[in-house]
């Protein structure tokens, strides 16, 4: 039998048997319950309802939302949606299964770049890590372009390095190099130019700080690029003879304004990603800080240039998205692949000299999550303990109610699970921590695992419930007839996909802005003028809207609007 640090320094033994086992495991935390919950706006309902329209239209070219141009994105998460909803139905399940898929994926990507770049033990940490880092497989479960383009700049930046370190043992086929452009075209038929901009800039400070050029006459530049136009220059050419106004509104006020400015109202402070990160990737995150001081400490060795390289990686696009004016949450995710490797290298050598290096990232992870823990078990009781609050003080009874209102409903049960495996954590990282670094990461996964796979079935399952207007909207399509018109007030996209037709638009406008000015669009957004005049004619409405747009209008609706139904923070009203 081989020693076991032997067989775990292996980087050729059984790769093949562990990315099955890795796969089939992983597909629970990834896949289960996903057509159990429904759609949630603004991003699953929109990222559903263009697929549907397209297949509906029969036009994979021109993206629509609400059946008015939508150029905010490019094509290639809508195709492949369309693509699974003609495989698996007109359901949740086939237009989550695309970005839940890219996770897992990002996962496997993870594994075999870690395995080429280190060793087996490294490889095995890194997928574990990043499957268990819970915001990380939440945000798989959620229709986002961010996922699928977290899996392509994954495949893309980590085919590099193999490629290059390939050119160093003298195997340099040439195959490798292709696909690297072939995974950066898809990237940018993902989300756009970003999908070029991150693999060339990371790569170009790379060979800078290493030295490294000669590499530039090993990647097939001329006949690579070539590839990469074949597959990603087509679609850009086809929409923009369709659309002329599409060059403009995606490449100058979709990239360079949503980075150089507010226009999205997605402002958030320099340092918004710090605290996002560190909440997404618990319990890991912790160990991020004396992962980076080691890469950069190695980056002077020539065993340290993998690490140099995943500190680029990192942090090229941590500062990019930071500088940005528009910032959101899912905007981070592709640091994690390189973060969790250089997490699980610097874990792997301590665990070599018996974790001692760890062990005071171990005591505040463990003191943090007996916090957490401890607030969990807590949750369920919130409205009691806000109701006697608001005894004692009378002043902010207002604010109280309002945050038992607005505060996600979660049963005791899975207060107190989530609590207690939390709290399991956190004591095993206090007890362990110095002593049995191995234990405490064991615990630390199995918790975490069981975490992810409980979460959607305990947690986003009420979440969704009170955030979807699933319900409503099938309540309006079965009440609609053929003289009855249904309203959103602000744009509700899973209302459309629900209803499988077009809805009238009031309110804020957001992200239809652009498509309501291209043609005569006035009949279906209608401003409040409009709408109250709509609201006493003839024509039957039933209006789905927020209870605070209902409490604003309430007064100046005439006839007395009957409330239909009520679902989470949602009402369904109705003239008639």
């Amino acid at each position: 039998m081989k020693d076991y640090k032997v067989y775990g320094s292996s980087s050729t033994d059984g790769w093949f048997h562990e990315l099955l086992l890795l796969f089939i495991v992983l597909t629970i935390p990834f896949l289960q319950y996903l057509g159990k919950l429904p759609l949630i706006d603004p991003d699953e309902g929109r990222y559903a309802e263009i697929p549907r329209e397209m297949l509906e239209r029969g036009d994979l070219i021109t993206p629509t939302l609400n059946y008015v141009k939508y150029f905010e994105k490019p094509p290639l998460l809508y195709w492949i949606n369309a693509a699974s909803i003609k495989i698996f139905g007109l359901n949740e399940f086939a237009v989550r299964l695309p970005s839940a898929l890219c996770g897992l994926f990002t996962v496997l990507a993870t594994y075999l770049i870690a395995r080429r770049l280190y060793d087996r033990r490294t490889a095995l940490l890194s997928a574990a890590i990043l499957a268990t880092s819970a915001g990380f497989v939440l945000q798989s479960r959620i229709i986002l372009t961010d996922m699928m383009l977290t899996f392509w700049l994954t495949a893309a930046l980590g085919t590099f390095l193999v490629a290059s370190h390939r050119y160093e043992r003298q195997r340099d086929s040439g195959i490798a190099w292709y696909f690297f452009y072939l995974f950066c075209a898809l990237a940018v038929l993902t989300k756009g130019l970003i999908g070029i901009v991150f693999p060339a800039g990371i790569i170009f400070i790379f060979l800078l700080l290493s030295g490294r050029w000669e590499l530039l006459a090993r990647m097939r530049c001329g006949t690579g690029l070539l590839l990469f136009l074949i597959v990603a220059a087509p679609w850009f050419v086809a929409v923009s003879l369709k659309n002329p106004d599409f060059a403009w509104f995606f490449f100058i006020h979709e990239h360079f304004e949503r980075f150089t400015s507010t226009v999205h109202g997605r402002y958030k402070p320099f340092w918004f990603f710090v605290p996002v990160l560190a909440a997404t990737m618990l319990p890991w995150s912790f160990y991020i800080p004396a992962a980076l001081a080691k890469a950069w400490r190695e980056q002077g060795r020539e065993a340290g240039r993998s690490g140099l390289y995943l500190l680029i990686w990192v942090v090229v696009i941590f500062l990019f998205f930071s500088k940005s004016d528009s910032k959101l949450t899912p905007y981070i995710l592709p640091v994690f692949p390189p973060l969790v490797i250089l997490i699980a290298h610097r874990i792997k050598g301590e665990l070599e000299r018996r974790g001692q290096g760890l062990k005071l990232a171990t005591r505040v992870l463990g003191i943090v999550l007996v916090i957490l823990g401890v607030a969990a078990l807590g949750y369920a009781w919130v409205p009691t303990a806000a109701a006697r609050l608001a005894e004692i003080m009378p002043s902010q009874a207002g604010s109280l109610k309002q945050f038992v209102t607005n505060a996600p409903i979660i049963s005791t049960a899975a207060c107190i699970i989530v609590g207690g495996l939390l709290l399991i954590q956190g004591m095993a990282a206090l007890a362990g921590s110095g002593r049995k670094p191995g234990r405490v990461l064991m615990v630390l996964c199995i918790c975490s695992f069981l975490l992810e796979v409980i979460a959607p079935r305990l947690i986003m399952g009420p979440i969704a419930q009170a955030e979807s207007p699933r319900d409503l909207a099938l309540k309006a399509a079965s009440l609609s007839g053929a003289e009855t018109r249904i309203v959103t007030v602000n744009p509700m996209q899973a209302v459309s996909w629900y209803t499988g037709q077009r809805v009238l638009v009031t309110g804020k406008l957001e992200e239809l802005e652009y498509g309501s000015r291209q043609g005569d669009q006035s009949a279906w957004f209608l401003g409040r003028e409009a709408l109250l005049g709509l609201w006493r004619g003839k024509t039957s409405l039933l209006i789905i809207l927020k209870k605070t747009d209902f409490n604003g209008l309430q007064a100046a609706l005439h006839p007395k609007p009957r409330i239909v139904m009520e679902s989470g923070q949602r009402l369904l009203i109705s003239n008639r």
